[in-house]
Parts: C-alpha cells; structure tokens; sequence
C-alpha cells in the first residue's frame, strides 16, 4: 500500500511553514490519540500524523522528501520510535500531559539511530562516465574517547537514580478539567536518564559524545547523473544507547561538458558540414568521451538530421549497457570565400537554377536578376 503524502496528513500546503506544521500536528494529534479517540483506525492514524511531523519538522528531511518523495527518506520514512523533543516546540508536551496523562520515558533509554549527514561533491563530465573516487571530510558525533560514552570520568561512578530507582520516569497525580490524572514524566532528578554521575567527563562534559572530523572516500559509480546521491552507510552520527549509526548522504553535482550535452543515459553532440559535404555526401570523425569514430554522412542530407551511434552514451548504471549519442548535423555557411570559390559558386548557381526552373522560366528569372543589378 503506497504512503500516504505527509503535507496531506497534516492538511497543509507544500510551503506551509514550521509554526503551521505545529499548529496543524497539535490538532491531528489530538484528534486521534488513542486515549481520546477509540475508532479502530484512530492509533494508525496518530502515527502516520506524528510520522509527517518528525520529518517535515526536520529541515534536511524535508528538502529530501520534497525533492525525491519517501523513496529519498529510505529508513527514515518509518514511524517515529518515541515522542521526545515535543517540550521543546512551544510547550506541546504541557498539551499532552493535560489531556492524556503524559508519556511513558522508556524510549528515553532505547537505542536509538544516530543523526544522518550530507556532503557535496562536484565532478567533472568525464568522471560521471568512467567513475570516479572522491574524498569527503565531515564533522560527526562519535562516542567520547575519553569516557567511552558512559559521560563519566574514567574511574568514577555512575549510580542508579534513587528517586526513579534506574527507570528515567516518575509517576504524580493531577486534578484536571476531566477529573484526575495519573502522569508518568521524566524523573527530575537524572532528566530521564536513569543513573546520576558523580564527577561529568571533563572532555565531553557529561554529554558522552565528541565532534570529530573524519574523512572518507567515496565511490562515485560509472554514469552517475547530476543530482543523484551516494549513500555512505554507518558514517553518520554515532548512535544513542548502542544503536546503529546515522548514515552520510553525498549529493552530485557534474560540471557541464562544452561539446557534449546529456539526458538520461544519452548523449546529444552537433557537428557542423558545409554545404558541399551536405550534397555529395561525406566521412566525418565523431569525438567521443573515449576516442573517436567515423560516420558516414550520406549524400542529400538535410541540415537537422539525427544519426544515432548506438551504444556510444553514458554507462547505464547497475548494468553492462550504455544510452546512444544522438548526432545533430548543421549546416555551416562560409563568410568569406576567395575569387575562384566565388566563382565556382556562382556557376554552380546558375546551372542548379536553370536546372531546376521555376515553371521552365528559370533562365528568364536569372536574366533580369542580373538586368537589375546592372542597371541593363
């Protein structure tokens, strides 16, 4: 069953900004949260609304789904794992805890992916069509190497929260306009962590995590077209909680070719004949990317004809084959011609008009042509 569309989830047009996403999700979720709404279909419903959330709240999703659609999300398009960070988007988890009771913190604790990246790299014509290696150098999150991302300093202790007893959560009771609640919110004491740290590492400072700039290389396939994308993955982030890591996205951008044009997998080259090839008929030498080869140019061809050297295009990736080179012939006309050319044209001139006529009254015509030139 196909997606559905994230700005139709949220009743929200494609440029809505990020106060009307929030302001649309606050009354999605409300309307089909599980703990008010009892219809069959209303949790499937909550979280595909907190799906198109998470991701149209994330600028760099999205430009990629608005770009390429759930095809450009790959993993990411899944359903969201928890609900934390709602505090953060103008007291939306209050609205929450109100209503409902609040959230369970667990998910608080699970492993969780680390956060994607995005690099850019440009290439030239000629390494979109053989391939290419690149270097690309990012600044990550990695696991502190100082405390091993346990946020302590070594030799310290990590103890377990005496009020949560290791849990991340606390249990409290409210009295609210629909009777009284029961709510679980992040223990106060370790923020939902679970465990309290006597002496915070002094490189990372607690945090367990380091920013560290590494380099890779990437391998750009054979035929790879501008605004594609290579996915590296495992190098982005570093995950939470021993999950996996993020991964490092890298967009392509090809430097235009001066003879060649590209689409898709074919390529599109203009050779000029003047108009003697063009009437006899003529050989030609065709560049290519790799070499050169001839092409036979029959007599009688029209300016804007097409040949078509099959086979002669961009490599097809994931695949053995190639797209064509689409050959547009144009007619070039001399500007300047010495005395005997000139003459040999205006010969050539004349015969083709008294061969061709117009009406058999071709020489007649030629004649007071030249009467009016001369003034006869």
């Amino acid at each position: 069953m196909a997606k559905r569309d994230y700005y139709e989830i949220l009743d929200i047009p494609k440029g809505a900004s990020e106060e009307d996403i929030r302001k649309s999700f606050r009354k999605k979720a409300l309307e089909f949260h599980p703990d008010r709404n009892k219809d069959p279909g209303a949790e499937q419903k909550f979280k595909e609304v907190n799906e198109a959330y998470q991701i149209l709240m994330d600028s760099e999703k999205r430009a990629r789904y608005d770009r390429y659609g759930h095809a450009g999300l790959g993993a990411e398009a899944g359903y969201a794992r928890d609900f934390e960070g709602f505090d953060i988007f103008g007291g939306l988890g209050d609205v929450f805890d109100s209503f409902f009771g609040g959230f369970s913190t667990q998910a608080r604790n699970a492993p969780r992916q680390g956060a994607d990246l995005r690099d850019r790299v440009v290439l030239t014509f000629e390494e979109a069509y053989f391939g290419a290696e690149k270097d690309v150098t990012v600044h990550r999150a990695e696991m502190c190497s100082r405390c091993k991302g346990l946020r302590s300093e070594p030799g310290t202790a990590v103890n377990k929260c005496e009020l949560c007893r290791g849990s991340g959560s606390v249990r409290r009771s409210q009295r609210g306009l629909f009777g009284q609640f029961v709510q679980v919110v992040a223990c106060p004491t370790c923020s939902g962590e679970g465990s309290t740290i006597e002496s915070p590492c002094t490189e990372c400072r607690g945090a367990g995590r380091e920013k560290v700039e590494v380099s890779r290389v990437v391998k750009v396939p054979a035929g790879v077209d501008d605004g594609m994308q290579v996915r590296l993955t495992g190098e982005g982030d570093v995950g939470y909680n021993g999950g996996p890591a993020g991964n490092l996205y890298v967009d392509i951008s090809i430097i235009s070719h001066s003879i060649f044009r590209r689409s898709g997998n074919n390529l599109h080259l203009e050779i000029p004949i003047n108009f003697a090839q063009a009437v006899l008929g003529t050989e030609v030498a065709i560049p290519l990317i790799q070499g050169s080869e001839s092409l036979k140019v029959p007599a009688g061809t029209k300016p804007g004809s097409v040949f078509t050297l099959r086979g002669k295009g961009m490599p097809k990736i994931g695949s053995r084959g190639r797209g064509d080179l689409l050959v547009q012939v144009s007619l070039e006309i001399p500007t300047k011609l010495d005395s005997e050319q000139r003459v040999a044209l205006e010969n050539l001139a004349e015969t083709m008009a008294w061969n061709n006529g117009i009406n058999g009254r071709g020489k007649g015509i030629l004649d007071r042509m030249k009467d009016a030139f001369t003034g006869s």
